[in-house]
């Protein structure tokens, strides 16, 4: 079936991957994105959604204005609209919640006018900080390893599931997206909509804008090809704390399957990472980083956590490969190469953005 599908947060890294992987896939659909444009970088991928046929539209999830559902008319809404910094929270929260919440409520209401369906990109931060600072862990020489023994129900040595534990503090930004959760399953309930939550832990990719606070893996590739320091923030600065990633095509190809099985899949929400199989060390990305770009560079370490750090999350996505038959298909080499490729060819204009 022919699709009209409104991208929210067409233009960022996520919204515009999709966008384009679902143009190539499916050339009868109509596709729209839309965007404000705030992030840095996000203007480079313009030329690109044009020359797919990707119809932009310059506007903000805040106001109900820019999404008319007389001028838009989607049946399928992918909601990838977010300000994805859970550092922003902590300091002025205004722009996160109006974004975060606010922006999900504005896309909700489109939907109910449309009777579009809704697909949500959500977080693994709606899991609460303390209890997943509280996880069992042991120390290798290049990583924190989980242990299959843990405090809480849904933590296992696979990662984090969705039966782990809700009921503590997680971040401003966790909670604009559980909130965010929890409206759709009313929306859903309350107006017949057919909808999905896929709680995304890392993604990452060409492409991406990588900082700091969010999309670390293309920023560790971009310091080490621009040759620019960095920095092992936290648990005693050594660059051991984990995560699992997964690249932004593998979620492509999990989209692409959900659209297929809408209709045994509506109201679900699934985990959806890497897994234990993709996980890594921030010291394991910088030894990988060394030998794909042939640079070595300074990293000094901070011993001191931030806020809302932890030391270790993988994502448990064993749900959502059972019901999808869904595999994760690239590993951590051949995506960082895939991200340090990209750099090497648009050197020219990603370079203010990365140094």
């Amino acid at each position: 079936m022919s699709q009209r599908v409104l991208i929210t947060g067409g233009a960022g890294f996520v919204g515009s991957s999709l966008g384009l992987g679902l143009a190539k896939r499916h050339p009868d659909w109509q596709i729209a994105a839309l965007d404000n444009l705030k992030r840095r970088g996000s203007e480079l991928n313009l030329p690109r959604l044009k020359q797919a046929g990707i119809e932009f539209v310059h506007g903000d999830v805040r106001n109900p204005e820019d999404l008319d559902p007389k001028v838009l008319e989607p049946n399928l809404i992918l909601e990838c609209s977010a300000e994805p910094s859970v550092l922003a929270g902590y300091g002025s929260p205004g722009y996160l919640l109006q974004t975060n919440l606010i922006g999900t409520i504005n896309c909700l209401e489109l939907a109910r006018e449309t009777q579009a369906d809704f697909i949500f990109l959500s977080t693994s931060r709606v899991y609460p900080i303390a209890y997943l600072s509280q996880l069992n862990y042991r120390e290798t020489e290049t990583r924190f390893q989980l242990l299959d023994e843990q405090p809480f129900p849904g933590a296992s040595q696979y990662g984090i599931a969705e039966d782990f534990p809700l009921d503590r503090a997680r971040s401003l930004y966790g909670t604009t997206k559980l909130a965010s959760e929890l409206l759709i399953a009313e929306y859903a309930e309350a107006y017949n909509l057919r909808t999905l939550v896929n709680r995304c832990g890392v993604l990452t990719g060409p492409w991406q804008m990588g900082k700091v606070d969010q999309g670390v893996f293309a920023l560790w590739v971009a310091r080490h090809y621009f040759q620019k320091p960095l920095k092992y923030i936290g648990y005693g600065g050594t660059g051991k704390q984990v995560r699992d990633f997964l690249h932004v095509a593998d979620l492509l190809d999990l989209l692409d399957l959900q659209l297929q099985q809408f209709d045994d899949l509506k109201g679900e929400t699934f985990n959806v990472g890497g897994g234990s199989h993709n996980q890594v060390s921030l010291y394991e990305t910088t030894q990988i980083c060394q030998e794909v770009t042939g640079n070595a560079i300074d990293i000094s370490p901070v011993p001191e956590n931030r806020p809302g750090d932890v030391p270790i999350f993988i994502t448990d996505s064993r749900k959502v490969m059972a019901r999808t038959g869904w595999q994760p298909k690239r590993d951590i080499r051949v995506t960082l190469t895939e991200i340090y490729d990209w750099m090497v060819s648009e050197t020219d204009n990603i370079r203010k953005i990365f140094t």
